[in-house]
């Protein structure tokens, strides 16, 4: 059994073989969420980050096999927030003391480089800090969008197994990912990653070299959650991700990147009643309250029951309290 010392991972970083080891092995695991916690309360305190989320388009050119949101999918019923839509929601998260507002969607063409370049210029009126999570774009976006404003972006690399993500992403370039996270880094963006566990045909070592895919490259946040089967996806029959190791996964990210944000995603939440309060006491410091319109939470449904899951602004800001931790007004960038 692989002893894990708080005083090892100050001084070096695990081996593929030592990550395998404590994936593989659970007797550690309470040792493991205790000194995840400890690195987190050392590196960047009790204040916990929120995200306001907007999830202002679920129409999408991707027909990634384990997402809700796939073009192939004809159950879902489509929908695109405006322009002005979208500002006004970020005004009221704003409102609300929210420092951040995180624009989401599906690949969704319709957002050209100039739309989002004057949705971007308004929300910064606002004085708030803005992440983008909208794909895959061309180098002249990502610069343009950064020009406008954008502080982060967020694009998870969900494996860095190649056969794999090429096997769950049908007409996608797994080096063209890799292509955008570097333009992303190279323009100077909080850069954000992150992958799913569980996904069919992954292995632990597979989720190891994840792990140390996000240390070498040093991304600002990690989101890790479990993968969750969508009943209109080719892996509707797939059993989910499992709970503890995807919060394993998280916890020995933050011990080995130590101050980046981790958020506690809804998707923990939805495998455990309790489960974003458990992420956040094994290593994560964000939380994403959806500030969406209450007219399309349900409809962004990238896997079941996710809207079940994003409670209001004041209930999460009850639930940080609960835990000892701080509501942090802060705009929740990376310390360095």
């Amino acid at each position: 059994m692989l002893v894990i010392t708080l005083s090892k991972t100050h001084l070096t970083m695990f081996s593929k073989k030592e990550i395998i080891d404590i994936l593989s092995d659970n007797s550690q695991n309470e040792e493991l969420f205790r000194l995840a916690d400890k690195t987190r309360v050392k590196y960047v305190g009790d204040e916990v980050y929120l995200r306001g989320l907007i999830e202002f388009s679920n129409i999408c050119k991707c027909t990634c096999h384990y997402c809700g949101l796939r073009f192939e999918n004809k159950a879902i019923e489509r929908y695109r927030l405006s322009a002005d839509e979208i500002i006004d929601c970020a005004k009221k998260a704003a409102s609300k003391g929210i420092k951040t507002i995180v624009l989401q969607s599906g690949e969704d063409i319709h957002f050209t480089k100039e739309v989002m370049c004057k949705i971007i210029t308004e929300i910064k009126k606002l004085n708030t800090a803005l992440t983008l999570s909208i794909g895959e774009r061309t180098f002249d976006d990502y610069k343009a969008f950064k020009d406008a404003g954008a502080d982060r972006y967020l694009l998870r690399i969900e494996t860095t197994d190649k056969s794999l993500y090429e096997r769950l992403h049908p007409g996608m370039d797994f080096y063209n990912r890799l292509k955008c996270l570097k333009n992303l880094k190279k323009l100077g963006y909080e850069t954000g990653s992150g992958s799913l566990v569980g996904l069919p045909g992954q292995s632990i070592e597979s989720l190891a070299d994840d792990i140390l895919f996000f240390k070498e490259n040093d991304f600002d946040m990690i989101g890790v959650g479990p993968f969750l089967p969508h009943p209109s996806t080719p892996l509707k029959d797939a059993s989910h991700g499992d709970f503890t190791l995807s919060l394993k996964v998280m916890a020995l990210i933050r011990i080995l990147m130590k101050n980046i944000n981790i958020p506690a995603t809804t998707a923990m939440e939805t495998l455990h009643r309790n489960g974003r309060i458990l992420a956040l006491q094994s290593g994560a410091n964000v939380v994403m309250p959806n500030v969406t319109k209450a007219d399309y939470k349900e409809k962004y449904e990238i896997y079941p029951d996710k809207s079940a899951n994003n409670n209001d602004i004041d209930t999460i800001k009850e639930k940080i309290i609960s835990i000892g931790r701080i509501a942090s007004k802060d705009f929740g960038f990376r310390k360095k």
